[in-house]
């Protein structure tokens, strides 16, 4: 990868896990890893965690933005993760202006931190923690058709060399990862995955065909198998509305014993 993608849709993980050396998250981590290392780096980033959800889209505004532990039962060390990246209240103004431009209602919240959504896959590509990050929140009617225009309101901040990411999980069935492993499953987390792969890799549809496809994912074979709730998802459409092209780089791999993937744009 040697331009900075548009966009760029992340498989984050288990909560804390992948800082915590667990091996089932090691080639999450290494694809992290490279996918930095490979690309130019950006002047910022704009993270849209899975993590966050209110009724407009929300803009972390604060120079200095504290961490959010949003998870639980893990051990102590898990909530002394330390990850000081600065926020860009200027950039968030900007977002703000953008989404405006499209006649979408938004919010600044100086106040609202970073969630693990975001520090975790920051901390393992720039662990310096000296990029600066703008979250922005989805919008908790969860709907499709509406992600992919806000991922669209974004397009331009490209060429100011910043990058739109969605921090989500493109398997996140919670029960799965814990239960016996059984054919059918692991068929349907197969089926969906492939499906993935082809609406956002294939030049053979044209962006409405590939935009329906996507607003319409719950009809793929196994899609609410993979998601029973879709906030985990719906960072893809942010980050396919960035750019409105095919893929340009896929990122296939397994997470906590699940098929996953990633996407650039």
């Amino acid at each position: 990868m040697m331009t900075l993608p548009k966009s760029l849709y992340i498989s984050h993980g288990g909560g804390p896990l992948p800082l915590l050396g667990d091996l089932r998250h090691d080639e999450m981590v290494a694809y992290l890893q490279r996918i930095a290392e490979t690309m130019p780096r950006p002047e910022a980033i704009v993270v849209f965690s899975a993590h966050w959800e209110e009724q407009v889209p929300t803009i972390t505004a604060a120079r200095n933005p504290p961490l959010i532990y949003d998870y639980y039962g893990f051990p102590p060390g898990s909530y002394q993760i330390q990850y000081p990246c600065p926020g860009e209240p200027a950039l968030a103004g900007e977002i703000f202006r953008l989404f405006a431009n499209e006649e979408i209602d938004a919010r600044l919240d100086e106040i609202r931190g970073f969630d693990h959504g975001v520090f975790v896959p920051l901390k393992i590509m720039y662990p310096d923690a000296d990029m600066p990050c703008v979250q922005v929140s989805l919008v908790n009617t969860l709907n499709p058709s509406r992600h992919i225009k806000i991922g669209s309101a974004l397009r331009d901040l490209h060429k100011q060399n910043v990058l739109v990411m969605g921090s989500g999980f493109s398997f996140h069935n919670l029960k799965t990862f814990f239960a016996p492993d059984t054919v059918e499953p692991d068929q349907l987390n197969e089926k969906f995955e492939n499906w993935l792969q082809t609406v956002c890799v294939d030049r053979g549809y044209s962006e409405e065909q590939r935009s329906e496809l996507l607003v319409l994912w719950e009809e793929a074979p196994g899609a609410r198998y993979c998601h029973p709730r879709e906030e985990h998802l719906l960072p893809l459409h942010v980050c396919y509305g960035v750019a409105k092209t095919p893929c340009t780089e896929r990122y296939g791999l397994t997470i906590m014993n699940k098929k996953s993937s990633m996407y650039a744009w």
